[in-house]
């Protein structure tokens, strides 16, 4: 299992484009990935629960990786939310 702690670096936090990103990052791989913010934690696969979070920039979630290619899956997840969703802001 691994265990990082993320920020979130886009101006407009997690809304429903970065979610959707999120997700289809997440559903490439096997392992079982989830996030936590704010006490609760959710399915990092499911678009409802990414989207209900309502993280914003700046803010701090964990995010937890379990199975066989839990290294490239946070890698994968590392770099979209470093280079901001894609986003330009």
């Amino acid at each position: 299992m691994i265990r990082r702690t993320l920020i979130v670096q886009n101006a407009l936090g997690i809304h429903t484009r970065a979610a959707a990103k999120l997700v289809d990052t997440a559903k490439q791989f096997e392992s079982d990935i989830s996030l936590t913010y704010r006490k609760r934690t959710i399915n990092c696969k499911s678009i409802m629960g990414v989207i209900t979070l309502g993280a914003q920039k700046d803010d701090s979630f964990d995010l937890e990786i379990t199975g066989n290619d839990k290294e490239d899956a946070l890698q994968a997840i590392e770099q979209l939310i470093n280079n901001k969703f894609g986003e330009e802001a």
